[in-house]
């Protein structure tokens, strides 16, 4: 391995590459901070720029603006409540709480200290365990996979900020509205009022719909009222300032990089985990979702390392563990290199040049953001009205590329709606994307394991793996329980 990697820094060192490392970082924090154009769109629109490149400069660029997009996904989740990547819609729990006490700066200085840090150990653990990790993640069926998603959706238990029967609400509300759609088994149509909803009501837009236009109706019910005046600066960018968190970020990066290893978990899913995991095991889990920079340093650290953690089964197996790293399979195959484990065989060079260049970019992605800061934090001194109309025109415009479809602007102007509702009833939007995020895999791996199993759930349970996660499960959701009687 080591004359593998001695080798792919003189590829990488390059001009050629370099270039193609920097143009990803510029790339990907564009993509990443306007909501609705993800990472995979961002690559998608650039494979056929690369056509005329050299491969590994080509893998690099797109590799970049996979992880760049995420650094930057939290810039308005944080500054605006529209998390420009579905995952930093945990970010936004926390740090619009914290804007708006005027602590963008803090926040969004912990949340680059922390996706750096959270991207440096995933890309340090993609090196070493990428192949182990990623035969480990072929393990996992629908028993599986239905039992993980059980462990998320348990998640409530810890997520709730405020009534239990209003998260319960919320809950129940994003699971009915997974089932809108073709049945994932049987094929048959359920709630079907338009032709466009044949694949169910689209994530993207529903997610910018509940936060940043929600957002939107409150800036014009509080009019011209300003935000607080952002005090802190650059100077909250340091080690120092995250130290008191060094427990909960090397955990949330485990926990990242193992959840992005599952092909179809995702970042969403990981920073979700582990948000709900430190808010447990923190002293001070009472404030999350009240304006904790805890919260914030969990959900990056996660989200940022289950980048490197779906790169592994790409690499190792020639699986993709994400939307954008399928993308990137169909920019390798394009410039003639097949993903899995005979590219470690013929090519060992680009999977190394790969994990060089996400580690060359970090530093370039920091610096990006540190000059940034003062520039974002400028942004909520606009005009409310101003900030409203800029906000609901990026809605809409990230809506409407997200599919190229004006019925995605629709979605999102209704989801706006029941999202803003949903705010005056104080019922938190975080069950609603638990539920969004995990109801499709609990159904439909439920269902699976049902039918493998012959209509028996003690099938599921014969499963190690299953069983363990569905006892984890339940340890979850009594563990309010037994705190209250503990205290009593």
């Amino acid at each position: 391995m080591i004359a593998h990697l001695a080798e792919s820094l003189g590829y990488v060192f390059t001009l050629n590459v370099l270039l193609g490392i920097a143009a990803g970082i510029a790339v990907g924090y564009v993509v990443g901070a306007m909501p609705g154009l993800t990472s995979s769109i961002g690559m998608a629109l650039l494979i056929p720029f690369t056509f005329s490149m050299d491969p590994i400069a080509a893998i690099a660029m797109l590799v970049t603006i996979y992880m760049a997009a995420d650094f930057a996904g939290a810039i308005p989740a944080i500054l605006v409540n529209a998390p420009g990547q579905p995952a930093a819609a945990v970010t936004a729990f926390d740090g619009f709480v914290m804007t708006q006490r005027g602590e963008a700066g803090k926040a969004l200085s912990i949340s680059l200290v922390c996706s750096l840090i959270g991207a440096f150990i995933s890309t340090i653990l993609l090196m070493v365990s990428a192949q182990a990790m990623a035969s480990a993640a072929l393990v996992f069926g629908p028993a599986e996979y239905f039992a993980l998603a059980a462990v998320g959706l348990s998640l409530i238990a810890v997520l709730s900020t405020g009534s239990a029967l209003k998260s319960l609400v919320g809950l129940v509300f994003g699971l009915t509205v997974v089932t809108i759609g073709i049945d994932p088994i049987s094929g048959a149509s359920r709630y079907l009022f338009h032709w466009s909803l044949i694949d169910g009501i689209p994530f993207l837009p529903a997610l910018i719909g509940l936060f940043a236009v929600s957002e939107v109706f409150l800036m014009i019910e509080q009019g011209r009222k300003a935000m607080p005046e952002a005090i802190s600066t650059r100077r909250e960018a340091s080690f120092r300032n995250v130290w008191p968190f060094r427990r909960t970020i090397l955990r949330s990066s485990f926990i990242g990089y193992a959840v992005g290893v599952i092909p179809g978990a995702g970042a969403t899913i990981a920073s979700l985990i582990s948000y709900g995991v430190a808010k447990k095991l923190s002293p001070t889990g009472d404030s999350f979702g009240r304006g904790n920079p805890e919260g914030i340093a969990a959900s990056e650290a996660a989200n940022n390392a289950a980048v490197s953690g779906a790169l592994a089964p790409l690499l190792a197996l020639g699986v993709p563990g994400s939307a954008s790293a399928a993308v990137l399979i169909g920019g390798l195959t394009i410039h003639g290199l097949q993903p899995g484990p005979m590219l470690f065989a013929n090519d060992p060079t680009v999977p190394y040049s790969i994990i060089i260049a996400l580690m060359v970019g970090l530093p370039f992605m920091v610096i990006v953001g540190f000059i940034g800061i003062p520039l974002w934090v400028r942004m909520i001194r606009v005009p409310r009205p101003v900030v409203a109309t800029v906000v609901i025109s990026i809605a809409m415009l990230g809506a409407y590329a997200s599919a190229n479809s004006s019925f995605e602007m629709i979605v999102t102007a209704v989801f706006g709606v029941i999202g803003y509702l949903l705010r005056k009833a104080d019922i938190h939007p975080a069950p609603i994307v638990l539920a969004l995020v995990l109801g499709y895999m609990l159904e439909a791996n439920l269902r699976r394991a049902l039918i493998a199993g012959n209509d028996s759930f003690f099938a599921i349970l014969s499963k190690p793996i299953a069983a363990g996660l569905l006892f984890l499960t339940l340890l979850v959701l009594i563990s309010p329980l037994l705190a209250r009687r503990r205290k009593a």
